[in-house]
């Protein structure tokens, strides 16, 4: 069955969610943080997409964030994910996937989902 399309509007921000395979940590260290956020921060560039906020915890990661073209969320997540998985496998001696399926991402259509978004997460 094929994937369905992400909805994508223009300037509209997205709450992105991935998570770590059985939900087991894909934080191990504080160095594999700073390597996470230097690669996100180079995939954001690269294919313009804008970090608001994200949270990283030891098994999944929350982004707020605003594509400046239709395929940048998904550019940038497979480049960030590529660099990322390589990186933590090599680190820590394993191989194997690292997230959960495909990321999660819902449209932040209103400003009462932030509001609601800090609170419950």
């Amino acid at each position: 069955m094929a994937r369905l399309p992400r909805l994508y509007f223009p300037g509209c921000s997205q709450h992105v969610i991935q998570r770590g395979n059985n939900r087991e940590a894909c934080f191990y260290s504080e160095a594999d943080y700073k390597a996470y956020l230097s690669f996100l921060k180079d995939a954001a560039a690269k294919y313009q997409v804008a970090i608001h906020a994200f949270v990283l915890m030891t098994n999944h990661v929350h982004l707020l964030i605003t594509p400046g073209s239709e395929q940048g969320t998904s550019r940038m997540m497979q480049a960030l994910g590529r660099k990322y998985v390589q990186h933590f496998n090599f680190t820590h001696s394993r191989t194997g996937t690292l997230w959960e399926g495909r990321y999660k991402s819902t449209l932040v259509d209103a400003d009462n989902y932030f509001k609601r978004s800090a609170v419950l997460r």
